[in-house]
């Protein structure tokens, strides 16, 4: 009997043990840190069509896991295999695993950051979204050129970056790339207030002619408090029937952004874009002009000058001329000062 009741004993508290591990492993397994311990904040990415394999891959591989072997087991416990959501999901220092299996199984996507500026061509914008985005750049790329779908949207191929505003948007990694015109088209809508409409309308330009001009404006010069005086030089060209004669659309009708000074030969290419061959505005915009830039075009600095040209200190600022044979003394300052430097 005493053998009999020791066993019972021993068999009970074995069990009683056997259950406090397994409550503490599942514990553990469940509320634990064990994603990312004791690392940083990391964007894990999980592509279209991606399978259960192809996501525990990605954490393997990645390093996010502590324990491979308690997360896949609840993994499979709780249905992820058949739940595989697409996107980019932001992981964070000592996730513990339950935490992170609900993160992917709802699809709660981490909207991320994408900041556009400075940029030239259609191919610079198409390879900036298709960077930051799932969305391939050969797609973006062929669909800012497609002539159906910019004028869906009111543009033209020439025209089309310019309903891409420069600026800081939140979106997600998955976004298709219907969504994502849609929602340029609306920040579009947004940036050009009834303010900013009535004062295109006053220079006589559509929207995009405004942040065509805004692009000359911005290739001429970096200087904010610059910016408004050049408007105002182009738009006095403007208004007078003068070609335009800017050496940023000569170098963006050559194609060769490394050119430093512009020379006759540079100025004799058949290009709609060549403002010193063609009258007015050039087909569209040679860059993605700054907000700051679009402003100083719809207000402009009152004055005279019809002419400038780089300071010779290369300070970055330029000397302006209300008169040519002013502004031939200006320049030839400049040019020694280029010469001085074998420039």
């Amino acid at each position: 009997m005493a053998l009999a009741r020791q066993t019972k004993i021993g068999l009970y508290i074995f069990i009683v043990t056997l259950f406090v591990a397994m409550s503490v492993y599942l514990y553990q397994a469940l509320f634990s840190p064990n994603v990312q311990v004791g690392g940083k904040a990391k964007m894990l990415y999980i592509r279209t069509g991606a399978t259960y394999e192809e996501v525990m891959d990605s954490l393997r591989m990645g390093q996010y896991l502590s324990d491979v072997v308690s997360f896949a087991a609840l993994a499979r416990a709780t249905g992820l295999r058949d739940k595989i959501k697409p996107g980019a999901y932001l992981i964070e220092p000592n996730a513990p695993n339950l935490a992170v299996i609900r993160m992917l199984r709802n699809g709660a996507q981490t909207p991320i950051k994408v900041t556009f500026n400075s940029l030239r061509l259609p191919q610079d914008l198409a390879g900036k979204l298709g960077d930051k985005l799932e969305l391939d750049s050969a797609t973006l790329l062929a669909r800012l050129q497609d002539p159906d779908t910019c004028a869906a949207y009111g543009f033209t191929p020439q025209t089309m970056t310019a309903m891409f505003v420069p600026d800081t948007y939140e979106m997600y990694w998955t976004v298709s790339a219907p969504a994502l015109w849609k929602k340029m088209r609306k920040a579009y809508d947004k940036f050009w207030t009834e303010s900013r409409k009535a004062k295109a309308a006053g220079l006589k330009l559509s929207q995009a002619e405004v942040i065509t001009l805004a692009s000359i404006v911005e290739a001429e010069t970096k200087k904010f408090d610059e910016m408004p005086i050049v408007a105002g030089v182009y738009l006095n060209r403007l208004a007078q029937g003068m070609p335009l004669q800017a050496d940023p659309t000569v170098v963006y009708a050559v194609g060769d952004f490394t050119i430093k000074r512009v020379r006759e030969g540079h100025k004799a290419n058949n290009s709609p874009y060549n403002t010193y061959k063609v009258l007015g505005l050039p087909p569209g915009p040679i860059n993605m002009p700054s907000q700051t830039a679009i402003d100083a075009v719809l207000m402009p600095a009152k004055h005279n000058y019809i002419f400038f040209v780089a300071r010779r200190d290369f300070s970055g600022y330029h000397t302006f001329a209300e008169d040519y044979g002013t502004h031939l003394k200006n320049a030839r300052l400049y040019q020694r000062a280029l010469d001085s430097l074998n420039l």
